[in-house]
């Protein structure tokens, strides 16, 4: 599905802030990040929705999910994390795709789900500084 943006994204032919990769799965910076450290995680196969994952691919989106939450919370010190997947139509992408976003108190994370862009003009400029964060803790941690 080569048209397909997810699908783009997760085969990085478009440009990406890699993080991690596995035979299964591509996550990467979000690039309208919540906060520093947000990442999508992307199946590398064209998948729509939850539900039609391979118990593979579900397992393999797990396991990282739990390895970014670990990562996240070592180098940006969140007061917790959130997981999150929209599907049909309030997904963003025609392609599965689960936000990990590292989350503090004062936010409100209902600011996530609207249509106004965020404040974050610094995140964004620091993303590829973010991603080699990343990927070192990454790199001691497997």
């Amino acid at each position: 599905m080569s048209e397909c943006l997810g699908c783009l994204l997760a085969a990085k032919k478009l440009p990406v802030h890699v993080v991690y990769e596995d035979k299964w799965v591509c996550c990467i910076l979000d690039g309208d990040p919540f906060n520093e450290g947000h990442v999508l995680i992307l199946p590398k196969r064209h998948v729509e929705d939850f539900d039609h994952l391979e118990n593979e691919m579900g397992i393999a989106i797990m396991q990282a999910a739990k390895l970014l939450s670990k990562v996240q919370k070592k180098l940006f010190q969140p007061e917790g994390i959130t997981v999150c997947q929209n599907g049909g139509v309030f997904s963003d992408l025609t392609h599965f795709h689960m936000h990990v976003v590292p989350r503090y108190q004062h936010q409100n994370f209902a600011l996530f789900y609207l249509d106004e862009p965020f404040n974050n003009a610094e995140t964004k400029e620091k993303l590829a500084e973010t991603a080699t964060k990343m990927r070192e803790r990454i790199r001691k941690m497997i």
